[in-house]
């Protein structure tokens, strides 16, 4: 069992990084989410992390997810029962890739972010798209967003993500995440393209779930991740979905599921987790999952180092008592 962490505005510096070289026998990767990263920032955020650490960094890609895009300094507020506009062309809320625009319909349901903010489509024309606010909730940038009901398709991944994963490969990375890994061709198309690398298939798709089975004979590295993942299925039904593929998972040799999402989403505040996010932690290791993963806890939390420092806590006394 270890942890994997994720690395931020929060943690990209000289102090957390030299804490975690401290800590490389319990955290065995460091995640670098392009999704929230510029290209142009890649090298020397590669670079910044090789000069205080040691532990391997992975690539974790885009990968076929909408987003939106909006103006960086915007963090708007919608209420419900109000209306907001989306653009094809780069504006105050636009769409990413923006091709997507134009598999938008009218009627659709777009589900952006966790906040609860759903909209949905009122009118559509050439260039812009009405949307109803149906849930208030908060409107900011690189939020993906689900369209309900039916699956629009996206390129596996995005030229940042190929562009990324060249320059990965010249700086000697040797770790990198498929983000929505939904068919069979996804999973041996990036076989395909990094032979000789280390790579990790992420499952946040009732696509993928349903796919599961035929993944698990090609590959044995897969990461759930239960934040977009609750967007497709609805997130009571997460649980069950997280003790399905982690017992199906046990019946084969060498496969490992690591997990990811809201372990200890209050520390982003708080110093201290709750009770129930602890409880949450020791299930997944009941399950049977081979690693652990801080998102949002160490990218952007207040307290990345007390994340990793309890976390290994809580992995130690389970280890104990088991």
């Amino acid at each position: 069992m270890s942890i994997f962490c994720t690395l931020g505005p929060s943690s990209l510096n000289k102090k957390f990084l030299t804490f975690l070289e401290k800590k490389k026998y319990i955290v065995s990767l460091v995640r670098i989410n392009l999704s929230h990263i510029d290209f142009e920032d890649v090298e020397k955020t590669v670079k910044l992390i090789k000069k205080y650490c040691s532990i391997p960094i992975c690539i974790d890609t885009e990968g076929a997810q909408i987003r939106a895009k909006v103006n960086l300094n915007i963090k708007k507020k919608i209420k419900k029962g109000s209306y907001f506009d989306l653009y094809k062309k780069k504006g105050s809320f636009n769409l990413h890739p923006l091709e997507v625009f134009d598999e938008i319909r009218k009627a659709d349901i777009l589900n952006i972010g966790f906040e609860g903010l759903i909209g949905k489509v009122v009118s559509k024309k050439k260039n812009l798209i009405k949307l109803k606010c149906l849930q208030e909730g908060i409107l900011e940038n690189n939020k993906g967003i689900h369209v309900e009901n039916r699956e629009i398709k996206i390129n596996y991944l995005t030229y940042k993500d190929k562009k990324s994963i060249q320059l990965g490969k010249e700086l000697g990375i040797k770790n990198y995440a498929l983000s929505f890994t939904n068919t069979l061709k996804d999973l041996k198309n990036f076989q395909n393209l990094l032979p000789n690398q280390n790579k990790i298939f992420k499952i946040e798709s009732k696509k993928a779930v349903k796919n599961i089975s035929k993944f698990f004979e090609f590959e044995s590295n897969f990461l759930i991740d239960r934040g977009d993942l609750s967007k497709s299925t609805g997130v009571e039904k997460i649980p069950v979905i997280q003790r399905k593929i982690l017992k199906e998972a046990k019946k084969k040799k060498n496969i490992k599921i690591s997990i990811a999402t809201n372990f200890l989403e209050s520390m982003i505040v708080n110093p201290y987790p709750t009770r129930a996010e602890v409880n949450d932690i020791y299930n997944a290791m009941e399950m049977g999952a081979s690693n652990l993963v801080l998102a949002g806890e160490t990218a952007v939390g207040k307290y990345p180092k007390e994340c990793v420092i309890l976390l290994e806590k809580i992995i130690k006394t389970y280890s104990r008592y088991k």
